[in-house]
């Protein structure tokens, strides 16, 4: 099974980057779209466990 890698960009990383990424079809959250703004590095990383 072909996996693609994915990023989840936090509030300190460009909202741009995360546009570029997705222009060549990178799969690609932020922070913001999935409001997570000022959450610490912890739930971060929950969040990212979670959705895999």
């Amino acid at each position: 099974m072909s996996e693609r890698i994915r990023f989840h960009l936090d509030e300190n990383v460009d909202p741009a980057i995360a546009l570029g990424l997705r222009r060549y079809g990178i799969n690609v959250t932020t922070t913001n779209d999935v409001e997570l703004r000022t959450q610490s590095d912890e739930i971060q990383l929950a969040f990212i466990q979670e959705a895999q």
